[in-house]
């Protein structure tokens, strides 16, 4: 079996340099890092987990609580954070929680058990009892708890829902119909109230008639868009506030003898890799995905390993992506 010394002796370098690149690589030159980390890969060697746990008290687990992992959005969060966990020299527990607070709390227990470091939650529900002594290291992403006391990554969906329904409008749509999220959701929440802003600047008047209630599912989508379809006024646009609900609403649409977007314009939300190859590709809102993993991850190590004070919120950017299924309404 290979020793830090072996490596330290390929790599031309202390057994201190070699220690102090696997625990803090950020504090050693690049051309070091490089030369010890191909060291390392080369000999095969692997540090004494339990030494270094029993000496730091930690584990080297980081636990990510995920409510959907079907969900194409989510799976790309966990790339990311799958990545960034194993370049730090963590490992990443992977729990689907299908939005159980149960189930939430039960993983959450791991962190008071020694058995894992910190918790990546990507829900607005916080699974620590709320008379902890001490903040347990958790950082709340993608769908975060407003005012409080973990740090946050998320995304502006006002802004993002606003410039889409913007969007919609300066092709001169003015009947709009939304398929929206779960109702609790902070996501949703935010997502309409995007979607009222645009109206309201733009002088329209809100229809509630054509805001349906989804859950992010492709069958919401389905539904959502089979209910609108079937008004005698039915919209001329419809704004799903993600993708996989705006791919089933492409589904009902041509199954009813319409076209996307010469009969009715049809928007998502997230950019999954399938909206660039449904028939047509989906305008939609693309945000970095991978991106939530990454940052979450490192903003947890940086609260476990105590680098740094509990960050300010991080807001990561969105971007309006054009495709061919909004167009200008048809005349009807």
């Amino acid at each position: 079996m290979s020793s830090i010394r072996e490596v330290a002796r390929l790599a031309g370098v202390s057994v201190a340099t070699v220690s102090r690149t696997l625990k803090s690589p950020d504090c050693v030159r690049e051309a070091t890092r490089d030369k010890v980390n191909a060291a390392v890969e080369q000999t095969g060697y692997r540090p004494n987990l339990m030494a270094v746990q029993f000496r730091s008290r930690r584990t080297g687990n980081l636990v990510i609580l995920v409510p959907k992992i079907a969900n194409t959005f989510f799976a790309r969060v966990i790339s990311g954070a799958q990545l960034a966990a194993q370049a730090a020299g963590y490992r990443l527990l992977l729990c689907d929680t299908q939005g159980r607070e149960d189930i939430e709390r039960e993983f959450a227990e791991l962190v008071y058990a020694h058995q894992a470091d910190g918790v990546i939650q990507l829900r607005a529900f916080d699974p620590f009892p709320a008379d902890s002594l001490e903040t347990p290291p958790m950082v709340n992403a993608c769908e975060v708890i407003k005012g409080g006391r973990h740090p946050t990554i998320s995304l502006d969906n006002h802004a993002a829902a606003q410039a889409m329904t913007e969007h919609l409008i300066s092709l001169g749509h003015r009947r709009i119909g939304l398929i929206k999220g779960p109702q609790s959701s902070s996501l949703t929440q935010d997502r309409v109230a995007g979607y009222q802003t645009a109206l309201d600047q733009a002088g329209i008047p809100s229809d509630p008639t054509i805001i349906c209630h989804g859950d992010f599912s492709l069958r919401a989508g389905y539904d959502g868009a089979a209910t609108l379809l079937r008004m005698p006024d039915r919209p001329t646009a419809l704004f799903c506030e993600n993708d996989e609900m705006a791919i089933g609403a492409l589904k009902r649409i041509k199954e009813a003898g319409l076209r996307v977007p010469e009969d009715i314009s049809l928007v998502g939300f997230d950019d999954i890799p399938l909206a660039q190859y449904c028939d047509p590709p989906l305008t939609t809102i693309a945000q970095p995905a991978e991106g939530f993993g990454r940052r979450a991850v490192e903003m947890l190590i940086d609260l476990i390993e105590k680098k740094t004070t509990p960050p300010q919120p991080v807001i990561l950017p969105f971007e309006l992506t054009i495709r061919n299924s909004s167009a200008t309404p048809s005349t009807q």
